[in-house]
Parts: structure tokens; sequence; C-alpha cells
């Protein structure tokens, strides 16, 4: 015969039984979805300020391999919403970076001061998902004027040409 508590706690399970299959993975694994204007918030918070400084939020970052020479960079560093590798990429550590065109603080962390170009993986850290995902965002802020595209001014003095 089954205790009262057990069965109480049979019924609890079943009401609380995700509908759909996004929600079920939600549910099961704990994974927050953060919107855009939270990771801008957060970004001007003392949180930030205190976690990563005036730096970039990759410049502290350094990724767990063997040997002298740093591997290819991972493909993705989540899979199903989790995170399934010791040393993820800085985006996937931090839930509150997301990357979006309107996150223009976070884009430009990632764009070259000097050549305006965007950096690459091996510097950043980024794996390969999430790098594509930052140039697909920051090419849709160019494109809206979100941030300015800085190409370097070169100017020429032409008498050292002339004859």
């Amino acid at each position: 015969m089954l205790s009262p508590r057990l069965c109480k706690d049979e019924e609890e399970n079943e009401t609380e039984e995700p509908t759909s299959q996004d929600d079920q993975g939600a549910k099961k694994e704990g994974v927050k979805i953060i919107d855009v204007d939270t990771s801008i918030r957060y970004l001007n918070s003392k949180a930030f300020t205190q976690g990563y400084g005036d730096k970039p939020v990759w410049f502290y970052y350094r990724r767990n391999f063997k040997g002298q020479r740093a591997p290819p960079t991972r493909r993705n560093c989540k899979i199903k919403g989790v995170i399934k590798t010791a040393s993820p990429c800085p985006i996937c550590r931090d839930e509150y970076l997301v990357l979006d065109k309107k996150n223009t603080k976070l884009l430009e962390q990632f764009i070259c001061p000097h050549s305006g170009e965007i950096l690459d993986t091996m510097k950043t850290g980024l794996c390969q998902h999430q790098h594509k995902t930052l140039t697909i965002e920051i090419m849709k802020a160019w494109d809206e004027g979100a941030i300015e595209v800085t190409l370097p001014f070169r100017t020429y003095d032409y008498e050292d040409y002339k004859k």
C-alpha cells in the first residue's frame, strides 16, 4: 500500500510536467533565457564593472589546451542550451551577455579600434557558433547605423612621386 505522502508527490509531479518539448528542455535543465534589455542593463551595472573592469569580456579568457599552440576553436560550447565543456567561450559562460544588434556596447568590444575589423576567434576565444552570431549582429548594427564604421584615413604626399 502506498503512503499518502508518495501519492501527493506523484500528483505534484504530474501537474508540473511541461506541455511542449521546448518547455520540457528549459525546465529540465534550468536554462534561463535573458532578453536584450536585461543584457544592456547588465553591461551598465556595477556587477559587470567589478567582474570585467575596463577590459573587454574576452581579455581574461584563456582556454585550456594541451601543448603550446592553441587548437582551432570549438564548434559550440552548449548542447541544447547547457554548457558541455570545461572552459566555455566568453559569451557562453556569462548568460547575461546576449549578442544582438541593439547591444552595441558588447559588440564594440569585438571590433578592432584601429582597423574596424571584427576580431579573430583565436584572439577572442569565441566558439564558432557565437562568432558567426557575432558577425551577423555586427553587420546588422552597421547596416542600421547603430555602430559607426570607421575606415582608416590615409593621406599621401604626392610630392615624392613627381619627377
